[in-house]
């Protein structure tokens, strides 16, 4: 008999659940607290405090292997575990806090300026002040802002140890559930619209993967990512072309459908340019980093972990995704002439880059509907890892260019009048030379041209994947996509620097005020990551050889 009560290891668990606990004293605090402590930033430090410790914490879990909340399995096949921290999940919960706490510091004076009563000349149609006086449609309410925001990012977290379907379910509701809230908060028309649609996307999703994971399930008789990998790989070598084989071909298939609407891939990314464009600008860059991450690591692990066995059923419906979103994304976003609109088909696209390795595992595992558990070799993982390296690097670009965005619009509402053409940004550089340079520095990066090589080197690595795998047909498309992106980052890039034509549109420095120094802190920081990055790509690309060994587990 197994003890009712086993011993956890706190270290393992420790970013998460530090999060998370901060999420809770950010919002006790933000009720008891005196509303001048609030206006000074108090939850806000106590928000980026929690994640700063979250961070430190990853630091004695490098280079270890740490299980927790295992179970014997009933057939003698040794310990199957709920939650493992190894290189994979130290990586992702990098990015998770550290994208919450650069989001923290976008979106500051937006929860500092909420403290204040909102003034009823403010309200218009799509800026209503709230009937309890307390935020416009500018600013967020404190308390619960970073709580959802802290509770998102806790779940991203633990997403990345998650080792069995439950947990992982569970994980990606817990990034979603606060997301609609937070998306909502401006308290207008479009944010509610955005909201809504967001809600209604995501429940669907959550009904389709759980259908999968059921259909799995049923099969496997499992639900630890090992087990049902062991599962999958007898029945298929047993039982051949069975009706069962057949059943568990369809629940894998639809697992990945509900994964892919979290990871915004065509065609279920619909719901993506409304939301960030009527959500707060600081929680679309959230949105765009972490809560797309969360959703690429759920289908990583799934793919990698559980379904290695049927690579030759998912890995060509994902090379065709992969394919599909990044021209949809690329295409669309020629059109755009608003700055978060553009982010939003941009991220779309990025979306579909993430998911080129995945699609080209195929070529790698061999061509047919199923493959042997034994017959997945390091190359897989190889070939996987290639999109951790992506990750790491858009992550770092993406959220630089948001932030400056953000810096310019506010970070409380999409809808004031400056910033949000990509017309407003003509003749920056006179106007604000270190946020028109840092803005042309991720716009170049992320079309992967000089000076930010991270964005070359991301894209050369996703390239490199495809065409070692032996899938030349997602190479040619990467290749087209990269040369259609420079047609909406260049001009956007140059607008920059061109003469302003007639009365420039106003910004923060046309009025004497200064930028808030949080928001520059974020920006400065992602820059000099990017600096990082781009000198030294290694950086990033030193994951790929420890990779394979924690994804071969």
């Amino acid at each position: 008999m197994t003890s009712l009560v086993q011993p956890v290891d706190w270290l393992a668990v420790g970013p998460p659940l530090v999060v998370a606990l901060t999420a809770v004293a950010a919002l006790v605090a933000s009720v008891v607290a005196p509303a001048t402590a609030i206006r000074r930033g108090l939850v806000t430090w106590l928000s980026l405090g929690g994640l700063v410790v979250a961070l430190l914490l990853l630091l004695p879990l490098l280079g270890t292997t740490r299980s927790v909340f295992c179970a014997p399995d009933s057939r003698g096949a040794g310990e199957a575990c709920s939650y493992v921290v190894d290189t994979t999940t130290l990586v992702f919960q990098l990015v998770a806090a550290g994208g919450a706490a650069l989001v923290v510091l976008l979106s500051a004076t937006a929860t500092w300026t909420a403290a204040e009563p909102a003034r009823p000349e403010t309200s218009s149609t799509d800026a209503e002040v709230s009937v309890d006086g307390g935020t416009s449609a500018g600013h967020l309410p404190t308390g619960e802002y970073h709580f959802l925001l802290l509770a998102s990012a806790a779940g991203a977290m633990t997403i990345a140890g998650a080792r069995d379907l439950v947990t992982l379910v569970v994980a990606l509701e817990l990034v979603s559930l606060p997301a609609f809230a937070l998306v909502g908060l401006r308290r207008d028309r479009r944010s509610a619209e955005a909201a809504l649609k967001f809600f209604l996307v995501s429940v669907v999703s959550v009904a389709v993967m759980l259908l999968g994971v059921s259909l799995v399930y049923g099969v496997t008789g499992a639900v630890h990512f090992d087990r049902i990998a062991a599962a999958l790989a007898s029945e298929s070598t047993a039982a051949g072309e069975s009706r069962l084989t057949g059943v568990a071909a369809v629940g894998v298939v639809l697992t990945l459908v509900g994964l892919a609407f979290k990871v915004s891939a065509v065609p279920f990314h619909f719901w993506v340019p409304d939301t960030y464009v009527g959500a707060p600008v600081a929680v679309a860059a959230y949105l765009s980093v972490v809560s797309k991450g969360a959703g690429l690591v759920g289908l990583l692990l799934v793919v990698s972990l559980a379904f290695p066995s049927y690579a030759g059923v998912w890995s060509p419906i994902v090379g065709v995704l992969a394919a599909v979103t990044v021209t949809v994304g690329n295409l669309v976003a020629l059109r755009q002439q608003t700055a978060v609109r553009l982010l939003a088909w941009s991220s779309i696209a990025q979306a579909g880059y993430l998911l080129v390795p995945l699609g080209a595992v195929s070529a790698v595992t061999g061509s047919g509907g199923v493959t042997s558990a034994g017959g997945r070799s390091a190359d897989v993982a190889e070939v996987l890892a290639a999109t951790v390296a992506y990750l790491l690097i858009y992550a770092v670009l993406n959220l630089g260019a948001f932030g400056v965005v953000t810096s310019v619009i506010g970070s409380g509402t999409g809808a004031e009048g400056r910033g949000v053409r990509l017309e407003d940004y003509r003749g920056m550089i006179r106007r604000d030379p270190a946020r028109a340079v840092a803005l042309a520095f991720f716009l170049l990066a992320l079309a992967g041209l000089p000076p930010g090589v991270a964005g070359l080197f991301a894209k050369v690595v996703i390239f490199r994947a495809a065409v070692e795998s032996g899938a030349g047909w997602l190479a040619v498309v990467v290749a087209v996509n990269v040369v259609i992106g420079l047609a909406y980052y260049l001009p956007w890039t140059a607008r920059l620097f061109m003469p302003a034509v007639g009365t420039a549109p106003s910004t923060d420095a046309d009025h004497g005020r200064r930028v808030p120094w949080p928001a520059m802190l974020a920006i400065g920081v992602t820059a000099v990551l990017g600096i990082v990055l781009s000198v030294a790509p290694g950086v990033a690309l030193d994951v790929l050889p420890q990779l394979p060994l924690a994804l071969s587990r």
